[in-house]
């Protein structure tokens, strides 16, 4: 147990420092009302668990704990759906509801996607 609760503090630590710098980067260098830091990171990290589940059945390290930090911590800390919510909250707040909607349609319609396409690429 405290092996498995190591390998995804481990993950997640990691996952959380670089969600962190994705959205500094993309908050300072693309300007808009598009929340693009969130958007990348959710749906980046969709494709690598994508990745990590097409692989786990081939790879006896991801099955004996390289999920736990790869999956559960760094992909867990890596993508933010409590953020996602906020930043859709604020944009209907502040009277850009289409904005909203689109950016869930196309998080939604794309994470799924690059999902499918990171388990379809190690088929």
């Amino acid at each position: 147990m405290l092996r498995s609760l190591l390998f995804v503090g481990i993950g997640g630590a990691a996952g959380s420092m670089l969600r962190y710098g994705v959205g500094h980067v993309m908050t300072k260098y693309v300007p808009g009302t598009f929340p693009l830091g969130t958007f990348a990171v959710n749906i980046i990290g969709c494709f690598i668990i994508g990745i990590l589940f097409g692989m786990v059945s081939r790879n006896q390290w991801l099955q004996d704990g390289g999920m736990l930090l790869l999956a559960s911590g760094f992909c867990g800390g890596f993508t933010t759906f409590s953020t996602f919510a906020i930043d859709n909250v604020s944009l209907m707040q502040k009277g850009q509801s289409t904005v909203a909607i689109i950016y869930t349609s196309i998080s939604i319609v794309c994470g799924l996607l690059l999902c499918r396409l990171g388990m379809w690429l190690v088929e």
